[in-house]
């Protein structure tokens, strides 16, 4: 039998260092919320694939059409024999995009793509060369992407020199005593002191901060940099890469502040699991870029559009949007209880089903506890539960269970939860 050792030895020498693993644990099969491993051990997932698998893992549905689409063809390259499974899911995308705006719709394979191309058609639709994004944000690994990313360790650390005319504004956090009167003054300066509003093509912005540690945009901020946007002619961006999907209680998270987006930036639980993002905004922009300027010899894969029609079907017909607040209660009121039992936890936080605690070594002074958040990590996979470390501090432990995810498995995993607490913190 192959184990998880003989496989961690073949991955050292095979694989680079640069791409690390959570957990030295590998998977043989998943099915809804539960992971087996090679040596069939049982985990219930609280990482959903860093919040892919919103629809869980081989959703029926969702593996039927993309098992039907393979019976037909796997690959033509949109650019030069298209499919219509690409036009219906931009046609979804379009519909249920926040705004009643006209929208459109490009399809690539990742989420940094995505960044990418809509930073690219902000450019061309603008004739401007500035970006603004904010700290904490993660917007992919390639090396605009980088670029924009609030966080040096390890995504932008020996990487450099990154793109030129990016500019970045603290993410509003009350935790860490950064108000939205400071986040917007901080804008401001940056239009005095750095970069002309005239020169900016576009300011990007997770609602809810996902790498960068589980903190939720207040609404009155985001609805602040739409105002902004609006008087200086700035494409307004928003990143739901992480959020979008019904995973914080809503399709798409920015439905909380009541805005519509110029572009929406989309991947992770798109395609149910497939490899598949979008860039979706309103038509006028989308259209700038001249014909050819876009596009990718894998973007819009068949398979994985065919697997996002039927996953955004079983969000709808599950009502998952609905599941995801009740599954964010239930963990936040697991968590609050667990706070007042071990002081570690200096903070419950998060949206629906995106939820966090962080871990503090004080919490008067909310000093940071990262080698307790990976100790945490490490012995919660011992007791069958998969969690995912995040924040600029490496101090926040986030909870992205599949949004089909049972009650008792809920339950189960946030009972080892609170055993590995108890045992880490003796």
């Amino acid at each position: 039998m192959t184990t998880n050792a003989d496989l961690l030895k073949r991955r050292e020498i095979a694989v680079v260092r640069g791409v690390t693993n959570i957990l030295p644990v590998y998977a043989e099969r998943a099915l809804g919320a539960e992971i087996w491993d090679v040596e069939g051990k049982r985990y219930i997932d609280f990482a959903a694939g860093i919040a892919v698998v919103n629809t869980g893992h081989n959703h029926p549905k969702v593996k039927a059409a993309a098992a039907a689409q393979l019976e037909k063809f796997s690959h033509t390259c949109f650019q030069v024999t298209p499919y219509e499974s690409y036009i219906a899911l931009a046609e979804k995308l379009n519909q249920i995009a926040p705004g009643g705006t006209p929208k459109k719709t490009i399809f690539l394979t990742t989420g940094a793509e995505a960044v990418e191309n809509a930073i690219k058609i902000s450019r061309f639709h603008t004739g401007r060369p500035g970006v603004i994004a904010f700290s904490g944000g993660f917007h992919g690994r390639t090396l605009l992407a980088s670029g924009l990313t609030g966080k040096v360790n390890p995504y932008k650390a020996g990487f450099g020199p990154f793109p030129g005319e990016i500019y970045h504004a603290p993410f509003p956090i009350a935790y860490h005593h950064v108000s939205v009167h400071d986040s917007i003054k901080a804008v401001d300066e940056l239009f005095l002191t750095d970069v002309d509003p005239k020169r900016v093509a576009a300011m990007i912005i997770e609602p809810v901060l996902g790498e960068g540690g589980f903190y939720v945009a207040p609404p009155e901020f985001l609805q602040r940099l739409r105002r902004m946007c609006d008087d200086h002619g700035i494409v307004f961006i928003v990143d739901e890469i992480q959020t979008g999907f019904a995973r914080t209680g809503k399709m798409f998270a920015i439905e909380y502040a009541g805005l519509e987006p110029d572009i929406l930036t989309l991947a992770k639980s798109l395609a149910g699991g497939f490899p598949l993002s979008s860039v979706t905004g309103k038509a006028e922009i989308m259209d700038a870029p001249n014909p050819g300027g876009l596009g990718g010899t894998y973007a819009g894969s068949p398979i994985a559009c065919a697997a996002g029609l039927a996953s955004i079907k079983v969000i709808e017909e599950e009502k998952l949007a609905e599941r995801a607040v009740q599954i964010g209660e239930l963990i936040q009121s697991r968590l609050n209880e667990m706070a007042k039992k071990f002081v570690c936890i200096g903070e419950v936080r998060g949206l629906g089903a995106m939820a966090a605690m962080e871990l503090v070594k004080d919490r008067k002074t909310h000093e940071p506890d990262a080698d307790l958040t990976k100790a945490v990590v490490q012995e919660a996979a011992k007791r069958g539960v998969v969690l995912l470390p995040c924040g600029v501090r490496g101090n926040v432990i986030r909870f992205l269970p599949p949004l089909t995810i049972r009650d008792d498995l809920l339950h189960e995993g946030l009972d080892a939860v609170a055993a590995t607490l108890g045992a880490m913190t003796k």
